[in-house]
């Protein structure tokens, strides 16, 4: 009970000195907890949606991975509907016409389609829709020429009953009117949702009077789900295995895969940054502990003189940790919830309505945030504790603070070297690695040991760079620069510690950094050095251009050729007998002047002949197949073909790698003219001289079809450059909260030293140290020490960045291109950051009064 009021009389006493390292504790819990209550908020939200919509019974298409691309989605036939209709216990068939390959437009041509990525969403209007939407203005659509969309929909882009849309889909374009306003009774997924009269989504969306996507069976009363499922398949005899048939549970499963496989990633992505936001914390509630135990010698060494134990010490200093975890870890979890409603919004201002009302948050999570909040304050606290049960009865006749002990300082240099050394070699054999799979272990294993190699050996790192930092940086700023110098290196295991946590956040900065700058620079050489069309056409979305808009650009003036692309699935058998299914990409013989695909033995021209085609150089040499071989090429859903190898073309491109071409003729001679995929991109070359007027004749073409975006090569690096900057830029903004608590640490680290320091500070001050040199003397020790943080973990940034492009270089990517503008800024940002961090404790030194501040002990 002593050892338990001496540690409250402890903490209380220094809650000020605690507050920093309980927000580090607090940010961390936050993201770990706010993570758990938006993830399972969201599964939550979803399962509740699923089940109000699942059918009793649903019976649909079987999920078919390899089938043709072609704009309209598998079907049933319509003739099953009577048939499912007399099975007993079915109270009810209602039969579905949906589809996602659809895009719908305003009269100002503009897309209504969702910007977040969601779909967008046609499907015909019954009694099962009531489910989950209600119609909240005008009426349910009736014939062809009417829709009902959802109020989301409407209210972001301003459409309202009476406004005509236009419906572009494979079967064909068409006009409707809007009838009706639908608001959700639960979750809005976040997709635009259209609703048409049923022969209207068979005939429009489906492009079939014949089929529908499925049917919804309702059981009658006292038959169960199962029961019923049982009963259709007896029903459908051997015909069964032809369909995919689900109770409601089934079917709720079955959609929570998809979606449960996004917010898994999501949820996983988000743990990965609270981790390395934990881990970043550890230093600084090191640094908190080691400092205050220091401080606290004198008053050590008296607990020991009175006969305290050892054991008593190494407890109170822990349940001083298990105190401040506890502190932390409350207030995180609040934090979490705070951020679990702001992600909430954010999903909403994208489209996805969550209402607070189904905030879900499970028992456990507050038990995670609070079991991960002590435990890692009490792990990060362990060695300070044991440190304060070295002291002994003596110190409280020394002043504050514990003599270096000088052999465990070479012992962890020895380590430290050894681990980055070995570190370094993994880098190395990462870099030179054949194989990516065996490559990536060893960067892993790499990154791994640099990391904590330099965050060892940072002592002794500290005693070099931060002298090389201070005669670059402090010299011009005379005896302040140099006394700024000693204070830093007065404890390098402090600056090393500190540092560190800045190090482990611009270090992955770095690393990143020159990753999605090699894989732009890359992407661009490829395009400079392999493509020579001048424009190409495609979907923002994705999804495969519709024959309308072909024939629309195939009509656009001013243009020498069009090249038409799309994949065709199809099974190979190979001269070694093995069977796979490949995606084989069907072109126009012109592709081979708009790409130039490099070959290592035939000609490419050649593989466009008829049934012939083209190999790449791993599938080659994997399978014994050359030139003049004839393979067997089963179309998914067609006739088998026995094309003629004519070219194998090489692997070393980032550009269609692994490609097989074949003349889009000859898939057309082996597929049903329903089965033939669409085509999912177009390549145009402008006439000589004409490029200009080919551009605006293109543009000119598509703009009916906002869905639909021509680029020539400089739109399409831009567009590159901006996917993967988007990327960075979020990832970056996860990381910032690690910085965010590496910022933390230099706040408190300084803050402590202050206090330190006192007499030191009163003596200065005593001597002619102005109020203004004082405060300068802490900003730059504050300054040199980011700065020593940044260069370490820009420096191991850059080797892991450098390593990693290494690996990308074996599919394709093989420039690499280190961004020195960003580089550059973040070094000099981490300056601006070391100033700002050492605000607060350099005005609280400024203020000390003198004459107390000699008198402290």
């Amino acid at each position: 009970m002593t050892v338990l009021k001496t540690s409250l009389r402890n903490f209380l006493a220094h809650k000020g000195r605690m507050a920093l390292s309980a927000v580090a504790v607090l940010l961390s819990v936050a993201f770990v907890c706010g993570t758990l209550v938006f993830t399972d908020t969201m599964n939550a939200t979803f399962d509740r949606l699923f089940a109000n919509t699942a059918a009793d019974v649903s019976v649909g298409p079987k999920k078919n991975d390899d089938a043709q691309q072609t704009g309209r989605p598998e079907t049933v036939p319509a003739s099953l509907q009577a048939k499912l209709a007399k099975v007993e216990g079915v109270a009810k068939v209602e039969p579905s016409a949906d589809s996602q390959q659809l895009t719908v437009v305003d009269g100002k041509k503009k897309s209504l389609s969702p910007t977040s990525g969601a779909p967008t969403v046609g499907v015909n209007w019954d009694e099962s829709q009531k489910k989950s939407v209600e119609i909240t203005s005008g009426h349910e659509p009736h014939g062809p020429a009417e829709t009902v969309l959802d109020s989301d929909t409407a209210d972001k882009h301003g459409v309202k009953t009476g406004d005509t849309l236009r419906v572009i889909a494979a079967p064909g374009d068409f006009s409707v009117k809007v009838v009706g306003i639908a608001t959700f009774k639960t979750t809005n997924p976040g997709a635009a949702l259209f609703y048409f009269d049923t022969p209207t989504a068979q005939a429009k969306l489906l492009g079939t009077t014949d089929g529908f996507s499925g049917y919804g069976l309702t059981a009658v009363s006292g038959v169960s789900d199962e029961q019923l499922k049982e009963r259709v398949a007896a029903a459908l005899g051997s015909s069964a295995d032809d369909y995919a048939l689900r109770t409601a549970a089934e079917s709720k499963e079955e959609n929570k895969k998809d979606v449960g496989s996004f917010l898994d990633v999501m949820k996983y992505a988000l743990l990965g940054f609270a981790g390395i936001a934990v881990l970043v914390g550890i230093f600084l509630i090191v640094n908190t502990f080691s400092m205050l135990v220091a401080q606290r010698t004198r008053e050590i060494g008296l607990m020991r003189a009175i006969g305290s134990s050892r054991r008593q010490i190494l407890r109170s200093v822990l349940v001083e940790a298990v105190l401040l975890g506890v502190v932390g870890s409350v207030l995180g979890i609040g934090g979490g919830v705070a951020l679990a409603v702001g992600l909430m919004k954010l999903m909403g201002s994208m489209g996805m309505k969550l209402d607070m009302s189904e905030l879900t948050i499970k028992a456990a999570t507050p038990v995670v945030g609070l079991v991960i909040g002590v435990f890692v304050t009490v792990l990060a606290a362990c060695l300070p504790a044991f440190k304060a049960t070295r002291i002994s009865p003596m110190a409280a006749l020394r002043d504050a603070g514990t003599p270096a002990d000088g052999k465990a300082g070479k012992v962890r240099t020895v380590i430290g070297l050894v681990l980055t050394a070995a570190g370094g070699l993994a880098l190395v054999a990462a870099a030179k690695a054949d194989d990516a799979a065996a490559g990536s272990g060893m960067l892993g294993i790499g990154v791994f040991l640099t990391l904590v190699g330099f965050v060892v050996v940072g002592p002794l790192l500290a005693g070099f760079v931060v002298r090389v930092i201070s005669a670059i940086v402090l010299r011009a700023f005379g005896p302040v620069g140099r006394l700024a110098e000693r204070n830093a290196l007065r404890n390098p295991r402090r600056t090393g510690a500190t540092a560190s946590a800045l190090m482990i956040g611009l270090a992955l900065v770095a690393a990143l950094s020159v990753v999605g700058s090699s894989m732009v620079a890359s992407a661009t050489d490829q395009l400079d050095k392999s493509v020579g069309a001048d424009f190409i056409v495609q979907t923002e979305n994705q999804q495969p251009l519709s024959p309308a808009v072909v024939k629309a650009v195939k009509s656009a003036g001013h243009v020498g050729h069009l090249t038409e692309y799309t994949f065709v699935n199809a099974k190979i058998t190979t001269p070694d007998g093995k069977t796979a299914t490949q995606r084989l990409s069907a072109v126009t013989p012109t592709y081979a002047d708009d790409v130039r695909a490099e070959t290592v033995k035939g000609n490419l021209k050649d593989a466009y002949a008829k049934d012939a085609m083209s190999v790449p150089e791993g599938f080659a040499k994997d399978h014994g197949v050359k030139v003049g071989d004839r393979l067997k090429v089963a179309m998914v859903d067609g006739k088998t073909a026995q094309l003629t190898v004519k070219a194998v073309t090489s692997d070393d491109t980032s550009i269609d790698k692994g490609a097989m071409y074949t003349n889009i003729a000859t898939a057309r001679s082996y597929l049903p003219a329903d089965k033939m995929p669409l085509d999912f991109m177009l390549l145009a070359k402008a006439a000589d001289g004409q490029t200009k007027d080919a551009a605006a004749a293109l543009k000119a073409s598509v703009e009916e079809y906002p869905q639909v975006k021509v680029r020539d090569q400089s739109d399409y690096k831009k567009l590159i450059q901006d996917q993967v900057g988007q990327l960075l830029n979020m990832i970056y903004g996860l990381l910032a909260l690690a910085i965010i608590v590496a910022v933390l640490g230099v706040v408190n680290t300084l803050a402590l030293s202050v206090v330190e320091r006192t007499r030191e500070i009163g003596l200065l001050r005593a001597i002619g140290l102005s109020r203004r040199q004082m405060r300068r003397m802490i900003r730059l020790e504050s300054v040199v020490i980011a700065l020593f943080g940044a260069l370490l973990g820009l420096g191991l940034g850059m080797a892991w960045g450098t390593t990693s492009q290494k690996l990308l270089a074996l599919q394709g990517l093989g420039v690499l291109d280190i961004p020195w503008p960003t580089i550059t800024a973040v070094f000099l940002g981490s300056a601006v950051v070391g100033l700002l961090a050492a605000l607060v404790p350099a005005f609280r030194a400024g203020r000390m009064n003198v004459l107390n501040a000699i008198a402290t002990d």
